[in-house]
């Protein structure tokens, strides 16, 4: 592998906080394992995944890269199903879903493991992990569901690592939701081939993906990944028209140009449309690039300027208190929905209409 002079960079940056990482959680176990969708017997053992667009071939005793998904003798099976290392009841606000179902609180729940490698990670210690590297619980689709019933959660959410990891226990999670009334929202990167998406599509009710940035470059050298995937996840999503919605990290120096910005928004305006909504987030130093500063303010508000020359009519700031948290109505400028962090009023919201105008404002809300 040849090192760019921002490789070495980035390598550089990364070295200190990777020495600072804390101990594994040793596992009383080994995972249990159950066989996995979404793969191609080779012959003499091997497998290939067509889960993601990594495409991995495994030969026997091996894992793929995201680390849960391992060849036994020529069947591959995935070693997270039904097992979380982390189950949280959050605000939907939290994901971000602003446009879904406001105000409910989702069961949330994460494995080991990830597809991507990002040095920017906030929950790098169970993405960044092998199942047994982890405490996990034994939490099959029918508990999951009762779990959510019982704490009070509307929603059921797979977020904190990558779904796409745990694709079979999200489908089976996102079946049974949508048939007891708890539907399911996937919180994602979107590295994922197109047909394991409109799987998942059929039973979902939500999708929020991790646009990391309008570059190939960044998803190279930043994510271990690639950036063309993932805007051909956002184009299947809207061909499936299942509620969606984009989240952009906006990191110094990394990712935050205006010419990018500007580029990426003419884009989700011209493929997308004007009312898919578009959060960009301030980015705080984390996991391998805590030598990054936060995200000015000010960039934040000329990139939400910059969206809504484009055509974006639903562009919000997060990680930062400000008006931009707010769901305007996009023909009369009242405030309909009102946020403080992960509270959400609703002040001019009804059936899914404005209340002064009767816009009809694009979303799920009952």
């Amino acid at each position: 592998m040849t090192l760019t002079r921002r490789g070495f960079a980035r390598a550089l940056a990364c070295s200190g906080a990777a020495l600072a990482a804390p101990a594994l959680l040793a596992s009383a176990s080994r995972p249990k394992a159950r066989e996995a969708a979404h793969y191609d017997k080779l012959g003499s053992k091997k497998i290939v995944c067509r889960l993601c667009p990594h495409d991995c071939r495994v030969v026997d005793r091996s894992r793929g890269t995201c680390g849960v998904r391992e060849n036994r003798g020529g069947t591959y099976y995935t070693l997270v199903y039904a097992q979380p290392c982390s189950v949280h009841v959050d605000p939907i606000e939290k994901k971000p879903l602003f446009h879904y179902l406001p105000g409910s609180r989702a069961l949330s729940l994460a494995t080991a493991g990830c597809n991507f490698s990002c040095c920017f990670c906030q929950n790098w210690e169970i993405s960044q992990r092998r199942p047994e590297e982890v405490k996990t619980v034994d939490l099959p689709p029918e508990g999951v569901i009762r779990q959510a019933r019982e704490r009070g959660c509307r929603i059921v959410a797979h977020t904190y690592n990558e779904p796409v990891i745990f694709f079979e226990y999200v489908r089976d999670c996102a079946i049974l939701g949508k048939e007891n009334g708890v539907p399911s929202v996937m919180i994602s990167n979107g590295f994922i081939h197109k047909e394991p998406m409109r799987e998942l599509c059929r039973s979902l009710g939500a999708v929020k993906i991790d646009l990391k940035a309008f570059s190939e470059t960044f998803y190279r050298e930043q994510c271990g990944g690639a950036l063309k995937p993932v805007l051909d996840t956002l184009l299947t999503l809207r061909a499936e028209n299942i509620w969606f919605e984009i989240v952009v990290l906006l990191i110094p120096g990394l990712n935050d140009s205006r010419e990018e910005i500007s580029r990426m928004c003419r884009w989700l305006a011209r493929e997308l449309g004007p009312d898919v909504p578009l959060h960009f987030s301030r980015f705080a130093p984390t996991y391998m690039l805590k030598n990054i500063p936060p995200t000015p303010p000010a960039v934040l508000r000329e990139a939400r300027r910059v969206a809504m020359d484009a055509g974006i009519r639903f562009c919000y700031i997060g990680n930062l208190i400000s008006e931009a948290e707010h769901t305007h109505c996009p023909a009369c400028g009242k405030v309909l929905l009102r946020r403080l962090m992960f509270s959400v009023e609703n002040e001019g919201l009804s059936d899914g209409r404005c209340r002064f105008c009767a816009t009809l404002i694009p979303g799920v809300f009952s």
